[in-house]
């Protein structure tokens, strides 16, 4: 591509109603931009994830754990100590709708790491960012169940 950045996709679907668009640009710094729209949500915040396989024979359920290349435990997208695939919580609005909007730095689009084929997942609950004393926190922030997600893809450039 002409300006040298990455672009991908991914289509969001879930079990229910829900439904949404994502759109991945790695920019020139390194960081990948995610931007995208998703439906559908009971309102207040939803675990978001990527996760390490980009396999949904089963629905969400198949996508794996979160990506994580560094084995590192759970955390939020600002700590060091976190997975990959840990980009936090969106928040759905009281009409169900969430607009996404994330810079990271650990999800490329290209290289070793790149999470291109990989899936992003949208959870029921809240991501306590391995802060909840839970026993899930320190592997899965305890988000609950997987109501939606989509393979990463590359984008046409057309």
């Amino acid at each position: 591509m002409a300006t040298g950045s990455v672009k991908a996709v991914a289509l969001i679907t879930g079990d229910s109603i829900v439904r949404g668009s994502l759109h991945f640009i790695q920019e020139p710094n390194g960081a990948t931009h995610v931007t995208g729209r998703i439906t559908g949500l009971s309102p207040g915040l939803h675990g978001f994830h990527i996760h390490a396989l980009g396999d949904t024979t089963n629905g969400c359920n198949s996508t794996g754990p979160h990506f994580n290349p560094l084995k590192k435990d759970h955390g939020a997208p600002s700590d060091k100590e976190r997975h990959a695939g840990d980009l936090g919580n969106i928040i759905a609005g009281s009409d169900g709708v969430a607009e996404v909007s994330i810079k990271d730095l650990q999800i490329p689009l290209s290289g070793m790491h790149s999470i291109l084929g990989r899936a992003v997942v949208v959870h029921a609950d809240p991501d306590d960012l391995g802060k909840g004393g839970h026993e899930l926190s320190k592997t899965t922030g305890n988000a609950g169940a997987r109501v939606g997600c989509g393979i990463v893809g590359l984008k046409s450039s057309v």
